[in-house]
């Protein structure tokens, strides 16, 4: 089952909420079944989250809550394995409003994200942002970034990931599930959560707000930056971006990160 979700902004740890869930099961390689709801979050649209998706506080005002969709949501997966693009972001979403509820997805559910696949089957691209991944396979890219349409683009460029797998023998489940499979439970870490939201900045072009301490100087700071890349370097990870105060490029250590949100 192929899922997107969009959402108040980017991180749970700081209270934010999901808006939308879009989902859609296939079997054989064919879609069967789709699922679609906003949610009424309970708080507050941010001004950023609005300019990504365009979903009004007016729009949710009447929308049901959590509470009532998300049971509904876990019936329709059923036992399915989960894929999603940039899939830590969805799932660390998914994984908050269900703890909020007292409930978890099975320990067993699998995984998979899909931006993993698309950097590993074709590496070296620069941008794995969904939309410019898409246009690079030649495909349709819709023009809004609601959590349906977002999905039904993901199961088109996942088809065509697998075409490619399929071509250097890789086609049962287990040897696919050990080069692109995740732990769900990663996706509550902070750290991960921050990649996650990074990983969203990046597709959608958008400038964040960071809040970075700096172990050189033992100094906290706030930075405007326009993220261009994650850069892993041994253990450590980095965002890579255009850093609105130095009018320059600069890299930031992601577990000294402390909040981010969307200008």
């Amino acid at each position: 089952m192929i899922f997107d979700v969009e959402t108040t902004g980017l991180l749970p740890k700081d209270g934010d909420r999901i808006v939308e869930i879009g989902a859609l099961r296939y079997k054989n390689g064919e879609a069967r079944e789709s699922f679609s709801s906003l949610l009424n979050p309970r708080r507050p649209l941010s001004p950023g989250a609005f300019a990504v998706n365009r979903i009004s506080q007016e729009m949710v005002k009447d929308a049901p809550v959590a509470a009532e969709v998300l049971p509904k949501f876990i019936e329709f997966a059923g036992n399915s394995c989960l894929a999603g693009y940039n899939v830590g972001f969805d799932m660390g979403f998914l994984e908050n409003e269900l703890g909020l509820l007292g409930r978890s997805l099975p320990e067993d559910t699998a995984v998979v994200d899909i931006i993993q696949m698309a950097r590993s089957i074709f590496p070296g691209l620069g941008s794995y942002g969904l939309g410019n991944f898409s246009r690079w396979l030649g495909m349709f890219e819709p023009q809004d970034h609601r959590a349906l349409s977002d999905a039904r683009m993901t199961a088109e460029v996942f088809k065509r990931l697998l075409l490619e797998l399929k071509k250097k023998g890789i086609e049962d489940f287990p040897a696919f599930y050990n080069l692109f499979g995740v732990n769900p439970k990663l996706s509550t870490d902070i750290t991960n959560q921050h990649i996650a939201a990074i990983q969203k900045a990046i597709d959608l072009s958008i400038r964040l707000k960071i809040k970075y301490y700096s172990s050189s100087s033992a100094r906290v700071s706030e930075r405007e930056v326009s993220p261009k890349e994650i850069r892993r370097e041994g253990k450590s990870q980095y965002l890579v971006g255009y850093c609105h105060l130095r009018k320059d490029e600069r890299t930031f250590k992601i577990n000294a990160i402390l909040n981010l949100e969307i200008v």
